[in-house]
């Protein structure tokens, strides 16, 4: 998990303005506790916190490539999945890297083949890239959403963030909240309106949507909608097909230069999860997959089991651990632990 953040103005020197830029990104530091950078040209600005989990020495942001005299900026937070295999494309299209990040990959990707590279894109994603010859700047989020982006207009500047304190932490976006965010809040919270960032004028760049911002304005449009199709395949082709999508998908995930773990609860989901990962591990790597679940100090004595929980998780996480001969570790947690966030959750949320 990162954190980014940045603006565009054409009525301002932002080269004058770093501090604010710096406060920005300082409130998506929980995101990003690794490392932080900045980029700022006269009409642009882009920020970044940074987890390390690929490239730590090569895969720093705000990230610039050349390409004749154009420069492009990108400030990324996800992961893609699909890393290896964008990268051998782009090597035999003549790119060369510096390093092995997603990130450096996903640059090039968009040299290559501008705003359709989110057509080519396995991972989760919101990201921000500054083309510095067009003088525009191009915003994507993943399929599904699961990575932030939230972005508002304020007269001649178009500001964009992670998180909505990042949007805030800007002098130009007071803390208004108007009649729609009041029905937000009131009508539908903990949920949401897509789309909808709470306060007076700023919005949440939709699921499976990019948008280009530039000099003739803001145009936002779909890259990809779920369709629903009639299931043909029998149960043996199914079982063969869900099996082989998950087995891929996990291993996918499992790249990274930092120790890698699953959270292990000895239901049917996270139980397969770790069973495809150990095998992996069994099959790449000379040590255990390490395991983590986590229970609530006397748990044992106060349980009360019931039709949707027989039993506590223990038990089979114990079990499933055993079976796969993975490292495990049981962290408990007693209740002055388990409130002890409470006190700071409307600092994270940043939000009424």
């Amino acid at each position: 998990m990162c954190g980014i953040a940045g603006w565009v103005d054409w009525e301002g020197d932002l080269t004058r303005q770093k501090d604010v830029l710096e406060n920005m990104v300082a409130t998506l530091a929980c995101r990003g506790p690794d490392a932080a950078g900045v980029w700022i040209s006269r009409y642009a600005a882009l920020a970044h916190c940074r987890l390390i989990v690929v490239d730590p020495a090569g895969g720093g942001q705000p990230m610039i490539r050349k390409r004749g005299k154009n420069r492009y900026i990108i400030t990324y937070n996800g992961e893609l999945y699909n890393t290896s295999e964008l990268r051998r494309e782009l090597e035999a299209r003549g790119y060369r890297y510096q390093g092995h990040s997603d990130t450096e990959v996903l640059l090039t990707a968009f040299m290559e083949w501008g705003k359709d590279c989110v057509l080519r894109l396995n991972g989760i994603f919101a990201f921000a890239i500054w083309n510095e010859e067009e003088q525009s700047l191009f915003m994507a989020r993943d399929r599904l959403g699961v990575k932030p982006l939230f972005y508002t207009r304020r007269g001649s500047a178009f500001i964009f963030g992670s998180e909505l304190k990042a949007l805030l932490a800007h002098p130009a976006v007071p803390p208004e909240v108007d009649a729609e965010g009041l029905a937000e809040i009131f009508a539908l919270s903990p949920g949401r309106t897509p789309g909808h960032g709470i306060f007076r004028g700023v919005r949440e760049l939709r699921p499976g949507h990019c948008l280009v911002y530039n000099r003739r304005g803001t145009h936002i449009f779909r890259y990809w909608a779920l369709e629903s199709h009639p299931h043909l395949d029998d149960l043996e082709t199914t079982a063969h097909k869900v099996g082989h999508l998950l087995q891929d998908a996990v291993r996918r995930q499992l790249v990274a230069d930092v120790p890698v773990c699953t959270l292990l609860s000895g239901g049917l989901d996270s139980s397969a999860i770790t069973a495809f990962a150990a095998a992996a591990f069994r099959q790449d790597s000379t040590k255990p997959l390490r395991t983590f679940s986590v229970d609530y100090m006397d748990n044992d004595l106060y349980f009360r089991p019931n039709q949707f929980e027989p039993d506590t998780d223990a038990r089979w996480t114990e079990r499933v651990a055993h079976f796969l001969g993975s490292r495990h570790r049981t962290v408990l947690i007693d209740t002055a632990t388990t409130l002890r966030p409470y006190a700071s959750l409307r600092s994270w949320m940043h939000r009424p």
